[in-house]
């Protein structure tokens, strides 16, 4: 079986390849951790947005969008923490000069222990056959069960040197553990120090006059500082929302595994403002909704797992991640946190702005807890690629390349080739298209055989492509092919759309969610 490390650089090669991303300024060999969304990335990165936006904004009444700036007044971030505190905890290995974070390099053990366990189950399964009973052997194993307490004891020390923020503790973890440099192989660790993520630039016409700012490192912020224009503008009663699309900046110094961590990537955060002592209530019923966005995308239950933060932010009183399975593990990819009041608090307290919510059914005035959802467009998109990929071998012995893309997301949603280049085969095919183009992404293709075309519309993850042959000129048929199943079927070009519409519109998607 192919190991998962070589999987994942097939489907980084194959990003480049078809046009999904590329390394940014690409000519001058790439910009560490950016990269550029080529033309198939762009739409399939929209229509997640899109998804998204909608999930939200469309489905929910009480929801509002807003597009705060990327520009800030510099106190915002000193009324957040990030000033003081938005760092990470780096550590150095003396031989290979390289840089790591010391919270992800213990978590990778923590992974490891979980590996051994599940790898000695599935041993186990394959030698007892039928009559396996996991349950049983998990609690009756001294491997499994070294293993268990070896991980339950890693975990507890971490927890406890993480929430306690002791660097020598964790330090001491690394060295106890016995976790060596991935490139030298070898444990010479500097001291654990912090470091601190926010990008800083000036803004003003002299450098004398100028001011220090910073680029956002979230998109929240902007969401919290808006709170009292949309709620008086927008005569809004709690509970209520404000959703935001866009770009944030982090200085990460361990930026690893392609697109998942980024310097610049994109957010889509949800802000939602309730009563105080409901926020529990609230936090689970987001939890629930936001698994249901994952799922309906069709991708597996068991793809997707919560795991409940070891350390809460010092604003937040509950906090959880969804994580999803890459070829390199359980991943995040979206967070979902209880905030308290912490945020309208801090900006009231540095503004000198009153920032309340009047509440007309009880007469008294209080500042709102919020839950907040956050989901990270870039680690989206890998995790829909990194699912949709496969390498399928065909009975005839030939292999292809399919991105089984969920088809509302599919950057490409219907393909036309014309047989040949000759006999009015063109024109009708471009016919086609100028009738469907309303309504979904359609593509031409002349160029090479239909087979060869196939092939470059299932790499590209296009649900469905249909050739306009002999016969289309006499009865106005056209063959219409799967991708996931290749299947063909002779179908009138009038029903194309019907066919299409309503298994490649978002709407499909949404209806899901109801």
């Amino acid at each position: 079986m192919e190991r998962q490390e070589d999987v994942f650089k097939k489907i980084v090669a194959h990003c480049k390849e078809y046009g999904f991303v590329f390394p940014s300024s690409d000519i001058y060999d790439g910009l560490g951790a950016v990269y550029d969304y080529g033309q198939n990335g762009v739409e399939l990165k929209n229509n997640i947005k899109q998804y998204w936006w909608q999930s939200m904004v469309l489905l929910h009444e009480n929801i509002v969008g807003i597009d705060a700036a990327i520009f800030m007044h510099p106190t915002v971030w000193k009324a957040s923490g990030h000033v003081d505190a938005f760092n990470d905890p780096l550590i150095d290995n003396k031989d290979s000069k390289k840089r790591y974070r010391a919270d992800v390099l213990i978590e990778d053990q923590i992974a490891k222990y979980a590996d051994h366990i599940e790898k000695d189950v599935e041993k186990a399964r394959k030698r007892f056959g039928d009559s396996f009973d996991e349950a049983q052997y998990r609690k009756t194993s001294a491997r499994v069960i070294e293993a268990q307490q070896k991980m339950d004891a890693l975990h507890e020390r971490y927890s406890k040197a993480l929430n306690a923020n002791d660097l020598a503790e964790l330090r001491q973890i690394i060295i106890d553990e016995e976790i060596a440099c991935p490139i030298s192989g070898t444990r010479n660790w500097t001291e654990v120090r912090q470091f601190n993520l926010m990008f800083q630039t000036e803004v003003g016409s002299t450098a004398e006059g100028a001011s220090r700012i910073y680029l956002r490192p979230e998109t929240a912020q902007g969401i919290f500082v808006n709170y009292l224009n949309v709620q008086k503008t927008g005569r809004m009663k709690l509970p209520f929302g404000i959703a935001q699309i866009g770009k944030a900046f982090r200085n990460e110094i361990v930026a690893r595994q392609f697109i998942f961590r980024m310097r610049e990537f994109e957010q889509m955060e949800m802000q939602y403002f309730v009563k105080p002592g409901t926020e529990l209530e609230w936090f689970a019923t987001w939890k629930k909704t936001r698994m249901a966005w994952h799922q309906a995308l069709g991708f597996g239950a068991e793809n997707y797992r919560f795991h409940d933060h070891d350390k809460l932010a010092h604003y937040a009183n509950a906090a959880t991640d969804i994580e999803f399975r890459m070829p390199f593990g359980f991943k995040e990819v979206e967070g979902i946190h209880s905030r308290t009041n912490f945020d309208l608090s801090q900006h009231s307290k540095y503004s000198g702005k009153k920032i309340e919510y009047f509440d007309p059914e009880t007469g008294e005035s209080y500042t709102p807890f919020v839950i907040e959802t956050s989901i990270g467009v870039d680690r989206m998109f890998l995790s829909v690629i990194c699912h949709s990929y496969e390498e399928q071998r065909l009975p005839d012995g030939q292999t292809r390349v399919v991105l089984h893309l969920p088809a509302a997301l599919a950057p490409v949603k219907l393909a036309v080739f014309p047989l040949t280049k000759k006999d009015g085969m063109p024109e009708k095919a471009r016919s086609i298209i100028e009738e469907l183009r309303f309504h979904f992404n359609c593509k031409y293709e002349e160029k090479d055989q239909i087979g060869k075309r196939y092939r470059r519309m299932d790499a590209i993850g296009c649900p469905y492509c249909v050739t306009v042959d002999q016969q289309t000129l006499e009865d106005d048929t056209v063959t219409l092919r799967d991708r996931d199943t290749m299947e063909q079927q002779r179908v009138p070009i009038s029903g194309l759309r019907g066919i299409i519409e309503d298994k490649v519109s978002l709407t499909s998607l949404l209806k899901k969610l109801i």
